[in-house]
């Protein structure tokens, strides 16, 4: 080589269920790790600087084994253990993680790696490293030295002295097991114990509850199991995925390890400061037990969070070479930590702006739009409303526990300058101190966590300039010779709106009485103020032209009579914001969603099937009138036909009885006395012959 160093493949190193948050992370940490020059050994350079030091394999359970594509080499499948030998012997370096379960299977799983890879020793072709990823759990037992001294600090130094807590005994068994690897002289295999504290970031595991409900912020106080005050030993995830590059890299002396980072929080100060990043900084205290009712977390959960300990790793602060990202500690870097939380569940609000004329539609949009995002409904008269009736309520608060005198003070005399400047403006708050209050809304945890639809309130340039234009950056602004905005507040889609006069006023019209006037849709307001409408599209430098500058360029959807749902304005919109950036359901909620919905199937079915059979009984009664109707109707025609024949039949039988019936009859009399052989022609003859006398 040409730099005097050589050259050779990068490490391979097996970690096992990759599928699980800590293992996950580290497998993504190591994957694009690339060795420092200044602390690997000479001679054992993987690769140049810069590039993949490290080629990840590993277990993944079977529905989770596309998760991983990007990050493994190769990924096993519910390997036998003589195919997961034959992968653990192909590797450099063997990474244990049991740091996240006490599972019996995990931990019989990790104690016949050991005992399968130290068999096989004799038959490695170059050294391998076996690091278990344990738990600071099997300190909690540990006995002070001085039982008096309260805040005992526990090192590495002490680590013979640990005792567990008694459901990770196997942890600390299966501990012993790895330390006594790599002790004889010329031994292949080389152990290491990384006692690890809780872990955090990159989306949360252990803490994601308290995450969870302080984004969604749907209780006003975020709970806090039990008393709080025991300190938790942690670490962040990707700094304990460097402290195992460090041992890959570096083949520290020391076997036991230990992996927190400098922070001595208790639990009511970790849950503190999320509540006030991300909810209303209030805390509720319930009993411990009640997290198990309410579903937050496991006994086993509990477990590592009601760990009292106080750590101090020396070994990775003096000997490695850490690339810190939380060294301080979650509390002191939770503002990152937060971003890094919603940028991994991309959990990103979703600011929109409405514009368009009055009747539009803006208002009924923007409630579509907000039940499917799960965002905020800004409404500029109901925010001003809630304002002053929270300032009231400061006001008049007689608890000083509750609010302090400065900020009763403080409440009173913004209360009584928006009264004044409602008396002044008769009846309207003025234009700056609506958009504090807008301001003030839309820095709000809930605006920032989830989004806002705001809806309407902006009409010009200046306006807009007003409220989203960032103080801090009026240099760049100055420079870019544009405006910048505060991109926290700042709608990233402004859709606008628009429709015909003739269709608006006709809308307009048709509205009840008593809504046009709660609009100011009357006739005497609504066309004036269509008109100031259509005029602000005019000026020079208009409302959307504010935002063409930010490059957050408007979308222009036309609002007709045939969309009188608005199906194809939702549809045109929630294509172009895309899928809702919020928590969907938990499993309980789903579940409990899914049996609703059958339960609604049902119903509907069932209705649908009684409707039914009522319309066919309805259709067999009307039936069953129409042919009793039918048969009284031939009834009578057949009576009429009857009397009409009766009528036509009487004539002919008067001509019979006078003409007919007394020559026949005594012809028939004269037949029976003679008998004659043929009587019918005896008849004819004897009628005729009759009738030639008569004549005569």
């Amino acid at each position: 080589m040409g730099d005097g160093k050589q050259k050779t493949r990068p490490k391979r190193i097996f970690i096992n269920d990759v599928d699980r948050y800590s293992s996950k992370h580290i497998a993504e940490f190591l994957s694009t790790s690339s060795v420092d020059e200044e602390t690997s050994e000479a001679g054992d350079t993987a690769s140049s600087r810069g590039e993949p030091a490290f080629q990840i394999v590993g277990t993944v359970s079977p529905s989770r084994k596309d998760d991983q594509d990007h990050v493994l080499l190769e990924q096993y499948l519910s390997p036998t253990r003589d195919e997961l030998l034959e992968r653990l012997l192909e590797c450099d370096v063997v990474v244990y993680n049991i740091s996240e379960s006490a599972t019996k299977q995990l931990i019989e799983e990790a104690t016949w790696a050991i005992t399968a890879l130290n068999a096989e020793m004799k038959n490695f072709k170059s050294r391998k490293i076996f690091i278990l990823v344990s738990s600071v759990m099997t300190w909690t037992m540990t006995k002070r030295q001085d039982p008096e001294e309260a805040d005992v600090v526990f090192t590495e130094e002490e680590f013979r002295r640990r005792r567990p807590h008694p459901n990770f005994r196997n942890h600390n068994i299966l501990e012993k097991l790895v330390l006594k690897l790599g002790r004889g002289k010329n031994t292949k295999l080389t152990g290491y114990v990384v006692a690890c504290g809780l872990q955090y970031g990159k989306g949360e595991n252990l803490f994601h509850y308290f995450f969870k409900v302080s984004w969604l912020m749907q209780v006003p106080k975020v709970p806090l199991f039990g008393p709080g005050t025991n300190h938790i030993p942690m670490i962040h995830v990707n700094d304990l995925a460097g402290v195992i590059q460090n041992i890959v890299e570096l083949k520290p002396k020391s076997k036991y390890i230990l992996a927190v980072d400098d922070s001595k929080n208790t639990l009511e100060d970790i849950v503190k400061m999320i509540s006030d990043t991300l909810s209303s900084g209030e805390l509720d205290r319930v009993p411990e037990q009640d997290a198990i009712a309410m579903k937050a977390f496991n006994p086993e959960q509990l477990d590592y969070l009601n760990i009292n300990l106080r750590l101090d790793a020396f070994i990775i602060k003096d000997s490695f070479s850490l690339h810190w990202t939380s060294e301080a500690g979650m509390v002191e870097n939770m503002r990152s930590i937060v971003e890094e939380y919603k940028d991994t569940r991309q959990l990103l609000p979703i600011r929109i702006s409405l514009v368009g004329p009055p009747a539009v539609g803006k208002t009924t949009i923007a409630e579509k739009l907000c039940s499917h995002y799960k965002i905020h409904h800004i409404k500029i008269k109901e925010l001003i409303e809630e304002k002053i009736t929270q300032l009231k309520e400061i006001v008049n608060e007689a608890d000083p526990e509750i609010v302090s005198e400065e900020d009763a003070t403080a409440a009173e005399n913004q209360l009584e300058q928006f009264n004044q400047s409602i008396e002044m403006n008769a009846g309207r708050l003025a234009d700056h101190l609506v958009f504090d209050i807008l301001k003030e809304k839309l820095t709000s945890n809930p605006c920032r966590n989830h989004g806002f639809v705001l809806n309407g309130f902006l009409k010009s340039y200046k306006q807009a300039k007003q409220i989203f234009s960032d103080e801090d950056a009026k240099s760049q602004e100055l420079m870019y010779k544009r405006p910048v905005c505060n991109k926290k507040i700042t709608p990233e889609h402004v859709f606008a709106l628009n429709a015909t006069d003739d269709f608006l006023t006709t809308r307009a019209q048709g509205l009840p009485q008593s809504v046009a006037e709660n609009k100011r849709y009357t006739q005497e307001e609504f066309v004036p103020r269509l008109r100031r409408y259509r005029q602000l599209d005019t000026v020079e430098e208009t409302l959307l032209d504010y935002f063409d500058e930010l490059e957050i360029h408007p979308e222009y959807i036309e609002v007709t009579a045939a969309d009188s749902e608005y199906t194809d304005v939702m549809k045109k919109i929630t294509e172009m914001v895309g899928i809702p950036k919020n928590y969907g359901l938990s499993p309980e909620e789903q579940e409990e969603e899914d049996r609703k919905r059958d339960e609604e199937r049902k119903q509907k079915l069932a209705e649908d099937a009684a409707e039914k059979k009522r319309r066919n009984e309805a259709a067999l009664a009307e039936m069953a009138a129409q042919y009793e109707e039918l048969q009284k109707n031939l009834s009578e025609v057949q009576r009429q036909e009857s009397e009409l024949l009766e009528a036509h039949s009487l004539p002919l039988r008067n001509y019979l009885m006078k003409y007919v019936m007394p020559s026949l009859t005594e012809a028939m009399l004269e037949c029976s006395e003679i008998k004659p052989e043929d009587p019918v022609d005896f008849l004819a003859e004897y009628l005729l012959h009759n009738n030639q006398q008569q004549q005569q």
